[in-house]
């Protein structure tokens, strides 16, 4: 169900690159709770004074009066996930049967029903997306939970669905003036030393790769970027500052969060706005991240337990982002 579901709505992204394999993300715990009296969902201990709510991890229902009318008020129903969300726990049972979509009641966006129950975001609004493939393709997430326990870490379109709706309306000129914060040591602008043997097979890959990707730069905002050896960077032409934040600040949600997401995973701003603009795919992309970890992986080997961990865990945040981007496209 699941599989076949994803299958479809990534079939719907207009820009092939994007339709690379979308695997596991480590994210968001999930805490259910409805507005409805007769029954609530929560992942969290309901005795709030006690010293090991924090750790809990169990499912607790609380159940209404028994003379309640469910049926009669299944609208009113919601599924809210918690503010808590960086968890690679296993939460809870699986309390739902059915993963559906729905139009939102305004006409403007899709919602995704757990049974009778609307999914909500971490502030109690309704997960209301801009697409009807997204909201497929977070119901397939969902969908797939198994019934001995909910997998939040196996939702990474949740946590980013979640991110753009909450996060980035609150905190859009935070998050920036975060990313311009971090600009100029930004990977794609430094070098390893050249003259040093141990290095300048490093800097001859660095050359190659990331001298197309500055070149694109160039053409796209007009300043070439400046190059440096040091680990604390070096300072850009202003021009080329102020014509990445312009870019930054014109963007839509969705868009920002997936900015930031892929920025942060990459330790590069530059790698994040070619794939939201069509230059990068995630291949590509992940090349340009791992060029010195592989390097020294081909030198001396791969360890296992680390390496190979550290490659998925990346594939999974640049290739769910990228999916994202692609699917919340109108």
């Amino acid at each position: 169900m699941a599989t076949s579901l994803i299958t479809k709505t990534l079939n719907s992204i207009k820009n092939p690159k994007l339709l690379r394999p979308l695997t596991r993300q480590f994210t968001s715990i999930a805490t259910v709770q409805s507005e409805n009296p007769s029954s609530s969902f929560t992942f969290a201990d309901p005795d709030s004074n006690s010293s090991s709510s924090c750790n809990d991890s169990n499912i607790y229902m609380r159940k209404g009066p028994p003379n309640c009318n469910v049926k009669g008020e299944k609208d009113s129903s919601s599924v809210t996930m918690p503010m808590s969300s960086m968890t690679g726990s296993i939460v809870g049972k699986r309390f739902y049967k059915q993963v559906t979509t729905r139009e939102a009641d305004d006409g403007n966006g899709w919602n995704v029903m757990l049974d009778y129950r609307t999914l909500k975001t971490p502030s109690k609004r309704p997960l209301k997306l801009p697409t009807l493939a997204l909201a497929k393709a977070i119901a397939a997430e969902w969908d797939y939970q198994q019934t001995d326990g909910i997998r939040p870490f196996t939702m990474p379109l949740m946590k980013l669905a979640c991110t753009a709706l909450d996060r980035v309306p609150l905190t859009r000129p935070k998050i920036i003036e975060h990313l311009m914060k971090k600009f100029s040591q930004d990977l794609v602008f430094c070098r390893a030393p050249e003259d040093n043997v141990l290095t300048s097979g490093v800097y001859e890959r660095q050359v190659e790769k990331f001298d197309p990707l500055i070149d694109w730069i160039k053409s796209e905002f007009g300043f070439k970027p400046v190059v440096h050896s040091c680990l604390f960077g070096g300072k850009q032409e202003e021009g080329l500052v102020k014509a990445i934040e312009n870019l930054l600040k014109q963007t839509d949600d969705c868009q920002l969060a997936v900015i930031d997401a892929i920025a942060s995973a990459a330790h590069s701003l530059i790698i994040a706005v070619g794939i939201v603009k069509g230059k990068l795919d995630i291949e590509e992309a992940i090349e340009l991240i791992r060029l010195e970890e592989d390097f020294q992986v081909d030198t001396w080997g791969l360890v296992e337990g680390g390496h190979d961990i550290d490659i998925a865990d990346l594939r999974v945040q640049i290739s769910s982002a990228a999916v994202f981007l692609g699917l919340s496209r109108k």
